[in-house]
């Protein structure tokens, strides 16, 4: 990350981390704070099939047939979204990329767009207490804002503050059992990334353990100095 700016050119963050790192409660921190917008995989596919775009269309037929959606494909509704208007302050990804060839895809990409990765923020982590962190986790089923038992509980349980939702969701691969597996499988196809970033001059690791105001600060500083 040098810091130099570039008027006109939105710029681009990514959020690297195990599971359990924060990573989606610090994306909505920093668009809150700082107009970016947060652009997940899971929820690009799903706008993209219901505006039936080009794309969309395709991830559509792909998913009806239980397949997984191909790396293509994702990159072209990653096109399609960082045409719109709204991202001209800036994106942060979350979730994406999560391969070395994901990650040669979207180079691609930002170097069509005239783009490039501003920053690439990994939230480093005590992976002993990452068992505490995703077991307690929970969601709303109705807005998707996240919550945990001990660190980040609802102002009244079971009830969602942003939207008063009651449908409160734990998913079935947050058990302490499964961490371990998903820890390892990030480690062998995720965290080579942080080197390729690296390479690049684009990778700022972020003590991320602490409360989650103190973690948003120090992103926030990263996001502040690649903008400046």
């Amino acid at each position: 990350m040098d810091g130099t700016s570039r008027p006109g050119i939105a710029p681009v963050f990514i959020l690297l981390g195990p599971p359990g790192a924060g990573k989606g409660t610090q994306a909505r921190l920093l668009q809150d704070r700082f107009g970016l917008v947060q652009l997940s995989t899971g929820d690009l596919l799903r706008q993209a099939v219901k505006d039936g775009t080009e794309a969309g269309r395709a991830a559509e037929a792909v998913m009806a047939r239980g397949d997984l959606v191909s790396d293509d494909i994702v990159i072209a509704i990653l096109r399609d979204r960082l045409a719109a208007p709204d991202t001209r302050r800036g994106v942060i990804l979350d979730g994406f990329p999560r391969t070395a060839a994901q990650a040669a895809a979207l180079d691609a990409l930002l170097t069509e767009t005239g783009q490039r990765i501003d920053a690439a923020i990994s939230l480093e982590v005590d992976d002993a207490q990452m068992v505490d962190r995703i077991s307690g986790r929970v969601t709303c089923g109705t807005c998707g804002e996240g919550y945990h038992d001990r660190h980040k509980p609802p102002a009244a349980p079971g009830t969602c503050d942003a939207c008063g939702g009651t449908d409160m969701v734990r998913r079935a691969d947050d058990r302490a059992e499964t961490v371990a597996q998903r820890l390892e499988a990030y480690r062998a196809q995720t965290a080579p990334l942080a080197d390729h970033y690296e390479r690049l001059g684009a990778l700022v690791r972020v003590n991320a353990m602490g409360a989650i105001g103190d973690i948003a600060d120090r992103l926030g500083a990263v996001v502040r100095a690649a903008r400046a």
